[in-house]
């Protein structure tokens, strides 16, 4: 099958690719950028006309909970690969905190199998570092890998313990996977709901604070040094960690870092009238750590954009903000918001905010080396996107299963027109 995307504005930040051009593609992968005049053999092809659209690599988030198995109710495979595609994801990889956990290669495979049936996008599974999270005994994650597994991770239950920090990480090394840290000092943060600062004082709402963060990446940007480890830090919320993250690249430590949209564009203001659609962990900070991460994306410090998605049903966010749980959703929001607050405002250029969101964190996990590019040969895993688009967010409006976005109403420029998966277009 031959495919041709006609008149799009070809971006491909690996190939420090921008112009008017079409995008050839034949059997599910990619055969050239070319002019109209150069696409001999390519006559009798289905076209694309994406005139005044952006076409670039298809967008990659290395962050994200679909729920699948045991709480789909929340979110499924096939519910989130379609909210990834309706955000210009051709590509997620999804954390481990499901039941079972990613803590065996039966459970990768089960996921890479159900993505097979009913995904709109590419899965990458992650394995957990401990057996069913539980902080103590080591997973098999040779086994993990060899599944397809793609990175480990502690995510929701970051480990507290330096010493099993360093055994992960040991292995890690070994098997040339990423180890991917949520870092919070739990004993510091125990019951805590939100910023601790003024917002969670006139709120009454036990605090999380911001050295809670510093302290557990600290740790584990030495440990990570000791190891020689590959440590990318999750979702960065302070200026600390942006400060620990920019001197540790200035050592040479193997480190990479992300951030979301939610932790520069809001701040724990948000959660003002108790709006549990505001909670989080890491949660909203103040405007000072939200000037921080966007100068640390825009400086290279902070190497990847993602989105954290993590739904959760209604009626679970609709009770005391204390017992409610943390999380909101991202994929259909996250390029808009980029384009909106980043690209529009001169923060990044349009090349650099695609690069965060492709090739970038392509090559933070060691994706492949035609993972998130255009080149030719590569997977024809493609977005096309309108910059011209002005929408307003609507939570009842979400492919997700979830309602939970603190960014309803918010009017944002910018959207997926559709995506391409292997050759196989896919519009929501």
């Amino acid at each position: 099958m031959k495919l041709i995307l006609s008149g799009g504005r070809v971006v491909d930040p690996s190939q420090n690719l921008d112009q008017i051009a079409n995008l050839l593609i034949e059997d599910g992968r990619i055969v050239g950028i070319t002019t109209e005049a150069q696409m001999a053999g390519f006559e009798n092809a289905e076209i694309l006309d994406v005139t005044g659209k952006i076409v670039c690599p298809g967008l990659i988030d290395i962050h994200v909970h679909l729920r699948e198995p045991g709480f789909e109710y929340k979110e499924d495979i096939e519910s989130g690969t379609r909210a990834a595609a309706a955000g210009g994801f051709t590509r997620v990889c999804c954390m481990p905190n499901t039941n079972p956990a990613i803590d065996t290669a039966a459970v990768v495979r089960q996921i890479l199998e159900r993505t097979e049936q009913v995904g709109s996008a590419r899965v990458g599974p992650i394995g957990a570092a401990t057996k069913a999270m539980q902080g103590d005994q080591l997973t098999e994650m040779a086994d993990l890998k060899a599944a397809g597994a793609v990175a480990i991770s502690d995510d929701a239950f970051p480990l507290q313990h330096s010493d099993t920090v360093r055994s992960v990480m040991e292995y890690c090394k070994m098997l040339g996977l990423a180890f991917m840290t949520h870092n919070e000092d739990k004993r510091l943060t125990e019951k805590g709901a939100m910023n601790e600062g003024y917002m969670a004082t006139v709120m009454g709402v036990p605090g999380i604070p911001r050295v809670a963060e510093d302290i557990a990446t600290a740790r584990n940007i030495m440990l990570a040094q000791l190891t020689g480890c590959h440590l990318h830090l999750l979702h960065i919320s302070t200026a600390g960690t942006v400060e620990l993250l920019r001197q540790a690249k200035a050592a040479g430590a193997p480190v990479t870092g992300e951030a979301c949209a939610h932790h520069w564009v809001l701040t724990d203001a948000a959660c003002e009238g108790y709006n549990t659609d505001a909670k989080m962990n890491p949660p909203l900070r103040t405007p000072e750590d939200c000037a921080a991460v966007k100068a640390g994306i825009a400086d290279g410090t902070i190497d990847c954009i993602v989105t954290d998605h993590a739904p959760h049903a209604e009626y679970e966010k609709e009770v005391e903000f204390d017992a409610a749980p943390f999380g909101i959703l991202g994929l259909e929001t996250s390029f808009p918001l980029v384009y909106s607050t980043l690209v529009i405002p001169g923060v990044l250029s349009l090349s650099e905010a695609i690069a965060k969101m492709t090739s970038v964190p392509a090559a933070v996990l060691n994706l492949g080396d035609k993972v998130g590019t255009l080149q030719t040969g590569a997977d024809a895993d493609v977005a096309v996107l309108d910059l011209d688009r002005a929408w307003t967010i609507d939570r009842d409006s979400v492919q997700s299963k979830s309602k939970n976005t603190p960014f309803h109403g918010m009017k944002v420029m910018g959207k997926a027109e559709f995506t391409i998966v292997g050759g196989r277009v896919i519009r929501i």
